[in-house]
């Protein structure tokens, strides 16, 4: 294979990518590179609909079903190997040089590659080759802008549906099934940015009429986003729509408790308490202390061991129930760290020794203790939005604090509140109580946090927690420990 073969299909490439970037950045066409992508797409026999924006992925499939076949794992072939999904979790997406084309003159690419590997290239191969990889880049232009381009203004739910298919697609191509990299909290980034885009398209459109029709309400993926629209929205919804927003938050409640729980299983219910003896049965015999303790007592002439003290492992733990106290701020800007911190609560309120407590506040405060059991009852609790007073809300939570150095309290809010409540929490901390402030606890981390009290804070010794929630598992792991 020429020299200048090998400089043409890596222009065609080129000019395929260069298109896409263009169109994720500005949807007016460039001419110059729709025509020459026009071009390219025609050369390689693949349909015109595949540079149509305004034409879905699932459509094209449908009209051509052998694509739909190179489609599947064309993003997630390493050595001509698709992997499928390690422990629920969809693979990696991988870097363009560890892909390996679709196929090759009909053979799996693995195939092509022991071929490669055991004879001698020739130029016609190389050529196939190479026309396989502009044809694949063809085919990942399309899947990335339909996916990644959603455009802006009103959108239909007619626009939602198409998207989630194409999005179907685009998961198949990494080698999940569709909708599972969507639908797995905790995912990764990819998965973020995925229900990100979905997130934007629920809020551009007309949510109370889709959850009116039971089967598109079905169909949609639970996400923050969309959660955060239901509980705005859930006064004004009845009947169906009503039943259908329940449905989703409790799926999404279900989704991310599972996530969090494999997190928290493990906490330690209590630590060995030194001070109460051990019990001396013979379960809790220490043998190999036993033996160390004694082998001053060897005798080599009856060749034995003469035991005058037996060692017990201690065993007795902490009876006393730790409490936890969770204060909540449920105003607009914290709805994300609200969910995850009321799902976090109910799993810790199932642990035993563990006395959960719950308020949420914005100019009132709620005690939700009664229901701390269940999230699902606590979100449909709330109502976001409002203004922000936490002096209520710890007027509710400080006479639940009875033994302080006994007890955790978590304050979740953006803390652009009243500033006399850094007095309080300066009491909290003095009096023993382990007081942990949270501005944030999300895949992303990213929240505005008062920089008065973030210092204020910090100076006192107890920094606000910010980034994933994994991060307020940890805290609350150790003092429970």
């Amino acid at each position: 294979m020429s020299d200048s073969r090998i400089s043409a299909d890596e222009n065609r490439r080129q000019v395929l990518y260069w298109r896409l970037l263009a169109r994720l950045f500005d949807n007016d066409e460039q001419p110059s590179l729709e025509a020459a992508s026009m071009a390219i797409v025609g050369d390689l026999g693949l349909p015109p609909a595949l540079l149509d924006p305004a034409v879905s992925v699932d459509n094209i499939v449908q009209r051509f079903p052998d694509l739909g076949v190179e489609l599947r794992g064309l993003l997630a072939q390493k050595d001509g190997v698709a992997p499928a999904p390690v422990d629920g979790h969809p693979p990696e997406l991988p870097g363009e040089a560890d892909a390996a084309p679709a196929s090759v003159d009909g053979h799996p690419p693995g195939e092509a590659a022991d071929d490669a590997a055991s004879a001698p290239a020739d130029g016609h191969s190389q050529e196939r080759a190479g026309e396989a990889e502009v044809r694949r880049a063809a085919l990942v232009s399309k899947l990335l802008l339909n996916v990644f381009s959603t455009g802006t203004g009103n959108v239909s739910a007619t626009d939602l549906a198409r998207w989630q298919q194409d999005a179907g697609w685009f998961e198949q191509a990494l080698g999940a099934e569709p909708g599972q990299l969507r639908s797995h909290p905790g995912g990764g980034e990819l998965a973020g940015v995925l229900a990100g885009l979905e997130g934007d398209l629920v809020r551009r459109m007309r949510l109370r009429e889709v959850l009116a029709d039971s089967a598109l309400a079905a169909r949609l993926t639970p996400s923050m986003s969309l959660i955060e629209q239901l509980l705005r929205d859930k006064a004004n919804l009845s009947g169906v729509a009503l039943a259908n927003a329940k449905a989703l938050i409790r799926r999404f409640v279900e989704e991310v408790a599972e996530v969090l729980r494999t997190q928290v299983e493990k906490t330690s219910v209590g630590v060995i308490d030194r001070s109460v003896p051990p019990k001396r049965v013979f379960r809790n015999l220490d043998v190999e202390r036993t033996i160390w303790k004694n082998l001053t007592n060897w005798s080599p002439e009856d060749q034995r061991l003469y035991v005058d003290r037996l060692y017990y492992r201690q065993t007795a733990r902490r009876t006393t129930p730790a409490r936890l106290i969770v204060v909540v701020d449920q105003s607009g800007s914290m709805v994300d760290a609200m969910v995850n911190c009321t799902i976090l609560a109910s799993i810790f309120a199932g642990l035993p020794k563990v006395d959960v407590h719950l308020v949420a506040y914005d100019t009132r405060a709620l005690d939700l203790t009664p229901w701390v059991h269940d999230p699902f009852e606590v979100l449909l609790r709330t109502t976001l939005g409002g203004g922000t007073n936490g002096t209520v809300a710890m007027a509710v939570a400080r006479p639940k604090i009875a033994d302080p150095r006994n007890t955790v309290m978590v304050w979740i809010s953006d803390f652009y509140d009243n500033r006399a409540l850094i007095t309080d929490f300066e009491a909290l901390h003095r009096s023993g109580v382990k007081f942990i402030p949270v501005g944030s606890v999300n895949s992303s981390g990213h929240q505005s946090v008062d920089p008065w009290f973030r210092q204020k804070l910090k100076d006192l010794g107890t920094p606000v927690i910010s980034g994933h929630i994994r991060k307020l598992v940890f805290e609350l792991k150790n003092f429970l420990a």
